[in-house]
């Protein structure tokens, strides 16, 4: 059986869903591992380095689309790549199924194969597999790394001779995956570090990273059953606005990651709280892509809200783009070996497997 895999827009995404490490893996399991040319270079990876690990490189992208049993990418190919696919291929990756709904049902139509991962259970047997947790985790530690170089103060607790430098006081608005690293990388650095979350059951592993968690007196516990973040009483709201106004008169740099799968991101800091902030306070948004969770995000921009800095970008990891397409690689790996089926040496589509029947597209 053949695993390819084509290039992305790089405009948009420099990951890669198969590194020369995990070539030799597929390898091993009896695939044949076909990629474009030049597909891993802007990351290092040059054609010898994949052809020396054990993958073919194919120059024609029709050729490689139309021969691939299995087919994994990072995100969804464009039209004119996705016609190249045929009835009965299988297709693997993130594709953002709320977005894509209509495209990937579509194909779904046409009797291809179609794996998103975003839709995997939240179960323990699936955590090696688990996309969002291991590029969230990226995401998190970079967050704190980007807002922490444009401020302009130390971040830690400095006693000198010529006087003592207050550490840096961080908010992390969230306190999923990527809230609990953002947390932990700001601790490591020094930083005084608060969080909130409307998850009350995040308040233990808050602390644990040696963050003081903020929660609204006698709120509800707004998780859903696959543990992610449901959407807030309009009375939480308002007691949750209550808090984050007052704790933001004395922060410097706010963490933002709230997100409800498959909606705009919640509104969480407002254009009051922010007029409200020290001037040279720094906002990271986390949430851009998806509206933002400030009232003035604008994705790939910086701006400057009455001397606060607000960041977002469309696409954090392209800046981890080698760690990231790393674990992505792995995490594509170890779902196909659930798919895989040794003995026989073929793909099973076990409906009775939950991973499998979650992620699949119908």
């Amino acid at each position: 059986m053949i695993i390819g895999s084509t290039s992305e827009n790089k405009d948009i995404e420099k990951r890669i869903a198969i590194t020369p490490d995990i070539v030799k893996k597929y390898v091993g399991l009896g695939f044949d591992v076909n990629v474009i040319q030049n597909y891993g270079a802007h990351l290092g990876f040059k054609d010898s380095i994949y052809e020396h690990a054990g993958a073919k490189i194919i120059s024609d992208e029709k050729k490689l689309l139309n021969n691939s049993d299995l087919i994994i990418q990072v995100g969804l190919l464009n039209e004119s790549k996705l016609s190249f696919i045929k009835e009965n291929q299988i297709l693997i990756g993130s594709f953002d199924s709320f977005l894509n709904k209509e495209k990937l049902q579509n194909l779904a139509k046409n009797k291809i194969n179609v794996f998103s991962l975003e839709l995997l259970p939240r179960i323990t047997r699936a955590q090696s597999m688990d996309i969002l947790s291991s590029q969230a985790n990226l995401a998190g530690y970079k967050a704190v790394i980007e807002s922490f170089a444009f401020f302009e103060k130390a971040i830690p607790m400095m006693m000198t001779a010529a006087g003592t430098v207050p550490a840096a006081k961080v908010l992390v608005v969230g306190a999923g995956v990527a809230g609990l690293q953002a947390i932990a990388t700001a601790k490591r650095m020094g930083a005084i570090v608060f969080a909130t979350d409307v998850r009350v059951a995040s308040k233990e592993q808050v602390e644990s990273l040696g963050g003081k968690f903020l929660f609204v007196e006698g709120s509800e516990n707004l998780e859903t059953k696959g543990g992610y973040a449901k959407e807030a009483s309009e009375n939480f709201k308002k007691k949750q606005e209550e808090l984050l106004t007052e704790t933001l008169k004395k922060i410097d740099i706010v963490i933002c990651t709230a997100l409800i799968p498959g909606k705009k991101a919640p509104i969480i800091i407002k254009d009051s709280m922010i007029n409200n902030m020290q001037l040279g306070s720094v906002i990271y948004d986390l949430a851009a892509s998806q509206g933002g969770n400030t009232a003035f995000t604008e994705v790939n921009k910086i701006v400057d809200k009455n001397g606060v800095k607000i960041m977002g970008e469309r696409n954090i990891l392209n800046k981890l783009p080698v760690s990231a397409s790393n674990l992505y690689a792995k995490n594509l790996f170890n779902f196909i070996l659930n798919l895989y089926d040794k003995e026989n040496k073929k793909i099973n589509i076990n409906m009775e497997d939950e991973i499998i029947k979650n992620t699949l597209v119908q």
